[in-house]
């Protein structure tokens, strides 16, 4: 499944050549062609599914900063320590200015964190904070792997977990939501982007086999902050449409369906 993560890395680094970009990501072309998709045109597809390809890579860059924001507003409230989960070809290591006393985990598989290592050292790239990879499986004891690498559960810590839960089942996703929360100081932040109502439906169903859409499971709750709420954590909850609006980026047409709070959830640890 790292593969999606360098199909991520693809188009952040479209949105990276953009003029009006919402975020930098020079890493990003360097992850895509390695990966094999840089250059690529996209493959011969219907007027639908070229429309769920282009809501997906647009949802992409809209979290992508919604985090950049919610990780530098964790910085700023005085975290240093950050866990990305299921990091994948994430960069922010690399191009975020963090403060000093910074420490960042990489949480993921040893076959997309080596992938990245060979790239990162073609690259010479050089973390802007303390850069930890963790090689473990989420489905594993990624908390006892998470310790022995160095992190502090005393400290209040800065979570991500994106394009992360939609692949979850359910009773995953509660797991991983109780283990976070047991290594969370009071002040520790969390982003989450969860999957939309309906969203399993439409894109799944006529998906290929061994696409990321074919492998989506988990959708976000009726009420995603009541139900973090219950999980001891104080959350907001946005939606793509009113996020793209505030970054200049606004969609043009009407919601088809009644859109809830959003699955983009930034949270704070009681």
């Amino acid at each position: 499944m790292w593969a999606t993560a360098v199909g991520v890395a693809r188009v952040r680094a479209l949105e990276s050549e953009r003029e009006n970009a919402l975020f930098r990501d020079p890493l990003a072309k360097a992850f895509a062609a390695a990966g094999g998709l840089w250059p690529a045109s996209p493959p011969p597809e219907d007027e639908a599914a070229r429309r769920r390809r282009l809501a997906v890579s647009f949802s992409i860059v809209i979290r992508t900063r919604f985090l950049d924001d919610l990780l530098l507003e964790a910085s700023a409230a005085g975290v240093r320590q950050v866990v990305l989960l299921g990091a994948g070809m994430d960069s922010r290591a690399f191009r975020t200015d963090w403060p000093e006393g910074t420490r960042l985990f990489e949480v993921d598989t040893a076959a997309p964190l080596d992938f990245k290592a060979a790239v990162l050292r073609r690259e010479r790239a050089v973390a802007r904070c303390e850069r930890i990879t963790v090689a473990v499986d989420l489905r594993e004891d990624w908390p006892g792997a998470l310790a022995a690498a160095g992190h502090d559960p005393a400290l209040p810590t800065v979570w991500i977990a994106e394009g992360l839960l939609i692949y979850l089942p359910e009773d995953a996703v509660e797991l991983l939501l109780a283990r976070i929360g047991a290594l969370s100081a009071v002040g520790s932040r969390m982003g989450l982007t969860l999957g939309s109502r309906g969203v399993v439906e439409r894109f799944g169903a006529d998906a290929v086999p061994g696409s990321a859409a074919s492998l989506w499971v988990s959708e976000m709750p009726d009420d995603p902050v009541g139900w973090l709420a219950g999980h001891g954590w104080d959350a907001d909850g946005h939606t793509l449409r009113e996020l793209a609006a505030a970054y200049g980026r606004p969609i043009g047409t009407p919601p088809q369906r009644e859109e809830r709070s959003g699955g983009l959830i930034g949270a704070v640890r009681r």
